[in-house]
């Protein structure tokens, strides 16, 4: 995966659980936006520890510590995102055999491979599947409190509805817009948005650190010199000459630039990133009297 330029370091911390019970459920989650949903579900059944809780970290570089290395042998469930955007949890999952633990990989739960597009939890189906595997494992793992969890989980899916109905806005208005980015980061809203993504094939090198084609580039600079689409994406967590080459392309031609992130910004919900990223997508589409 890309190397990228990252300025926070990396934490393990407990996520946003209530106090948990002396024979709680301990939970692993790779990504605190993960973690953030199963403490939801969980309640005060569980313990949620999540790994990557900073707001500047590469889970594609991350290394672990003995430290995480023990919480994942120690937990009951372990939730990753897969796609070998966090390939250390499959490393740390090999290596602590633990009969009863439950594995969620989100990434198998969409029938996501290797070499798709690993940002899931910018697809709005993602959240909902990991909450529904969740539940099952907890309810396997703890059946006395089953109707708990399914009741945690059916308010935590209900809060996500305001996601789904501002991309049913945005896609009424902006349906087949021309759109554009550095690295696929926000490719599956872009989707569920109905806009027309470019360049694909620039991104996905640029995400695999790789050098993108002659013809890819040239494409690239192509659509940005000429005004060809309506909106530039990248990865505002990302600075290298690239990026900045092509930011300044796209503000030569006036072309609306979002910055999107692949960690949740610190002091807020998944829920509200999501719908910042969206609004800020919408009034990029909407031009400058928005």
């Amino acid at each position: 995966m890309r190397h990228l330029a990252w300025t926070m370091a990396f934490a393990v911390a407990a996520g946003a659980s209530a106090p948990a019970s002396a024979q709680s459920i301990s939970i692993v989650a790779a990504e605190n936006f993960y973690g953030e949903a199963a403490a939801a579900v969980g309640g005060d059944r569980v313990t949620v520890t999540s790994i990557i809780d900073s707001p500047g970290a590469d889970p594609h570089e991350f290394e672990p510590t003995p430290s995480v290395a023990r919480s994942v042998a120690d937990a009951r469930i372990v939730i990753y995102n897969g796609v070998d955007y966090d390939a250390w949890m499959d490393r740390l999952i090999a290596a602590s055999k633990r009969r009863d633990r439950i594995v969620i990989n989100v990434g198998t739960l969409l029938g996501r491979n290797a070499g798709d597009n690993p940002h899931l939890w910018y697809d709005p189906v993602a959240m909902p599947a990991m909450v529904d595997a969740l539940t099952k494992a907890l309810s396997a793992a703890d059946p006395a409190a089953a109707s708990g969890y399914a009741a945690r989980a059916a308010a935590y899916k209900r809060s996500l509805a305001p996601i789904a109905a501002k991309i049913a806005e945005v896609k009424k208005k902006f349906a087949g817009e021309p759109v554009t980015a550095t690295e696929p980061v926000f490719g599956y809203m872009a989707r569920a948005l109905g806009l027309t993504m470019r360049n694909e094939g620039f991104q996905t090198a640029v995400m695999n650190d790789t050098e993108p084609s002659a013809r890819d580039t040239a494409g690239m600079e192509r659509d940005l010199k000429t005004g060809q689409i309506k909106v530039f994406f990248y990865n505002s967590q990302v600075t290298d000459p690239t990026t900045e080459h092509l930011l300044q392309l796209a503000r030569s031609a006036s072309i609306p630039v979002v910055g999107v992130t692949e960690t949740e910004p610190e002091g807020t919900t998944y829920i509200d990133w999501m719908l910042s990223e969206i609004d800020a997508a919408e009034k990029a589409l909407a031009g400058p009297s928005s």
